[in-house]
């Protein structure tokens, strides 16, 4: 199982990225799929998941409205789409995956990728 993020920047505070997670070696189905992030000194943050089976998204309430998870299913790859991009956004952005329902608070999965830096100044 291989999950590999790409897209993270140096961008201006007010811009937009968007995070891509290319899966292989494993069947995405009946799974949940979501991006993590982590800081220097704070805790991991679950940001977004999207269960494959239904398309169903879920979301913290400290990033709806400015974060979209989205899935090609033909291609096996999960973005996350980060708009108005603040300072507090700087961190590490992990894909995660667990074949299971998303998990409470979104942050703690089976399978994870080495991670993309999102730096905005």
């Amino acid at each position: 199982v291989q999950l590999v993020e790409s897209g993270g920047d140096l961008v201006q505070v007010g811009g937009s990225l968007r995070l891509s997670c290319v899966v292989s070696g494993y069947t995405l189905s009946r799974s949940c799929m979501g991006w993590v992030r982590h800081a220097p000194g704070k805790e991991r943050e679950g940001l977004a998941g999207i269960y494959t089976t239904d398309g169903s998204t879920y979301y913290p309430d400290s990033v709806k409205g400015r974060f979209t998870i989205s899935r090609d299913a033909a291609k096996n790859i999960v973005y996350l789409q980060i708009d108005n991009l603040k300072p507090e956004d700087t961190a590490t952005y992990y894909c995660g995956a667990v074949q299971a329902y998303c998990p409470y608070k979104l942050r703690d999965y089976t399978y994870w990728g080495q991670g993309t830096q999102v730096t905005v100044s």
